[in-house]
């Protein structure tokens, strides 16, 4: 079958590799369409992620498709299940599992393999995240759920009431999705970021406000002027992933407010916080941190009926043989949102 395949720093080679054989209880996965996705392309660009893939191995990790083979002892599944399956699978044992966080498993099992003709689905992930698909969904949307449910945990997180303020820094897919999930909250949001047309499409999905970065670089006083009585908002989501964004959600909360560092920072930043505002003003400042079975169930049925369109997240498509030239520009053009990835295209 043919494959992209990580080597190294901005070494992704389409090869021809093995379809996989099956153990007990995995499936062979027919892939239809794969997404791209912000950690691929920071993993594309740094070689490696320690946790989630050590090169050689096969790239990419938001995926749906049609079930090709099922291994021994798999139920619940036929060849020709129309099914999505998410990147990771708690080990069920551990403290984290049985406090009800699995997304904080000691032993949490990542897979990568979407960018292939093929995928083998270890058998934890087929019995914890691979789900079959609801009546009329298509592939597209179906391969936005995995991204989804990281940003309907970090909305659940904050317990957002109607008519709060909520502000987003940061308008990638994934500030893009909090963006709508908190509109349908009932929140009144404000999102921040670089891209002009990102922030366009912010409001086409429920911003009342979007505000560029370049034209009001201080992003403590471009939120508080946005806020109710000048004073911040209620709650302030980080999905930009850098020390200085971090730090002006710190600045511009609201006094008794909530901050939601939801992006993942590079390793050995730090943020300096004012300690006596953080206890004199009641902050309260936390992460959310990937996604959980539940939170993918519940990813799938907002997809499922509507409330979340898969497409508008979706800017352009691609064949296999592309995905290297296709990461490259996502590293380093900064434009569109997800490409499609098509194994079945060309």
């Amino acid at each position: 079958m043919k494959a992209a395949v990580l080597h190294g720093r901005e070494d992704v080679r389409i090869e021809r590799v093995p379809v996989p054989a099956l153990a007990r209880g995995e499936v062979l996965l027919r892939n239809h369409v794969a997404l791209t996705c912000g950690t691929d392309v920071k993993v594309f660009r740094r070689g490696y992620h320690a946790r989630m893939i050590v090169p050689p191995a096969i790239f990419g990790h938001e995926v749906s498709g049609v079930v090709e083979e099922i291994g021994a002892e798999v139920e619940g599944l036929k060849p020709g299940s129309a099914v999505v399956v998410a990147n990771s699978a708690p080990c069920g044992l551990c403290e984290y599992c049985h406090q009800g966080r699995p997304n904080l498993c000691d032993d949490l099992l990542f897979w990568n393999g979407a960018y292939a003709e093929y995928s083998r689905i270890p058998a934890r992930l087929v019995r914890a995240n691979l789900v079959l698909h609801p009546a009329g969904m298509t592939h597209r949307q179906a391969a936005m759920v995995e991204p989804l449910a990281c940003a309907v945990r970090g909305i659940e997180a904050c317990a957002i009431e109607p008519g709060q303020t909520v502000a987003v820094i940061g308008v990638g897919a994934l500030g893009l999705m909090l963006v709508a999930l908190a509109h349908r909250r009932g929140a009144t949001v404000v999102a921040l970021g670089r891209n002009r047309d990102r922030l366009l499409r912010a409001r086409a999905l429920g911003a009342d406000d979007a505000v560029s970065t370049h034209d009001e670089p201080d992003l403590v006083c471009a939120l508080r002027q946005r806020s109710p009585d000048g004073r911040g908002p209620e709650i302030v989501i980080e999905a930009a992933g850098t020390k200085e964004t971090g730090e002006a959600a710190l600045r511009a909360v609201r006094k008794g407010g909530l901050v939601n560092l939801f992006a993942g920072c590079p390793a050995d930043t730090r943020l300096t916080v004012d300690a006596p505002r953080l206890h004199y003003d009641e902050l309260t400042v936390k992460s959310t941190f990937h996604h959980t079975p539940t939170s993918v169930r519940t990813a799938l049925q907002l997809v499922a009926r509507g409330d979340v369109d898969s497409e508008a997240f979706i800017t352009d498509e691609a064949s296999l043989d592309q995905v290297p030239e296709v990461l490259r520009r996502l590293a380093y053009a900064a434009d569109g949102l997800k490409t499609a990835i098509m194994p079945l295209l060309g």
